[in-house]
């Protein structure tokens, strides 16, 4: 019997991670254990631990065990069990918050990881751990997150403030300084929220930045600001800043389907139009 669980473990392990390859790059494949029970268990970890060319989780309710095949230089098994932890479930590294463990259907109810008695590495939203380790033998927990993506937002502010003064040199000069802050963000040290942002944005935004900096037409910078806003403001709603933010919206740019930014300030400077226009549109929403 040991033999035959031994192959089906195989065969299993084989399947999952051979239709994830598919899709996925620099592909690395690890097994682990994740606490659950039953086939509504099976799509939740799943569903938690996915992400679309990064991530696929392949979980067997019988065997409790997970094949996690992941691209190496987006994610690691850290954060992929830390999502999973976060939606209910144990794994040998992460436990689920309590909270969370008792909204799960009565049918779901595992029996929990026996370091959750032990004063095990419990999860919250708010825990920053550090990846790249594997074993999962030591988690830090670190304290850059924050720094990271207000050094991206102020670089942000800086460059829309000379749009506001159609500076088309100023603003040139601003984008390559975001440019250069996208580029030294280190994934390792974002939280669970902000990281996937991130995957989702970082390569976008850093594209349009270059692409301002590369450029002195106003016209141009401008246009591709749009774009830029857009990703910063998902960016800016997960990431905590020291003030209140304003995302602001001009009615008439873009052949009049309108166009968004961020602003420190709550009274409209358009960075569309700058002094032409320079006090037309609306605060939409207000980020605390």
């Amino acid at each position: 019997m040991k033999s035959l669980s031994k192959i089906s473990m195989a065969l299993f392990m084989l399947l999952s991670s051979s239709t994830s390859y598919a899709q996925i790059k620099h592909t690395k494949t690890e097994i682990v254990t994740i606490y659950g029970t039953c086939g509504i268990c099976e799509k939740t970890i799943e569903k938690a631990g996915n992400l679309k060319k990064v991530a696929k989780v392949a979980w067997n309710k019988n065997t409790k065990k997970a094949s996690l095949t992941y691209d190496a230089t987006k994610t690691n098994p850290s954060e992929i069990l830390k999502r999973i932890a976060l939606a209910g479930y144990d794994s040998e590294s992460f436990l689920a918050p309590e909270d969370v463990y008792a909204k799960l259907p009565d049918c779901c109810r595992y029996e929990r990881n026996p370091l959750a008695s032990k004063g095990g590495m419990k999860m919250t939203e708010k825990p920053k751990i550090k990846m790249g380790n594997p074993d999962h033998s030591a988690h830090t927990i670190v304290k850059k997150d924050t720094n990271q993506m207000k050094a991206v937002l102020d670089n942000y502010f800086e460059l829309k403030d000379a749009l506001v003064q159609t500076d088309a040199a100023k603003a040139s000069e601003k984008s390559k300084e975001l440019a250069t802050v996208i580029k030294s963000v280190k994934m390792d040290q974002l939280s669970m929220k902000v990281h996937i942002v991130c995957m989702k944005v970082l390569k976008s935004l850093e594209e349009d930045a270059t692409v301002i900096s590369n450029s002195k037409d106003i016209v141009l910078q401008r246009n591709r600001f749009m774009n830029l806003s857009k990703n910063m403001y998902e960016l800016m709603k997960v990431s905590k800043y020291e003030q209140p933010v304003y995302y602001q919206n001009c009615p008439m740019y873009n052949d009049g389907k309108g166009a968004n930014w961020l602003s420190k300030e709550n009274p409209i400077k358009n960075p569309y139009y700058g002094s032409q226009m320079l006090t037309c549109g609306k605060t939409v929403e207000t980020i605390k």
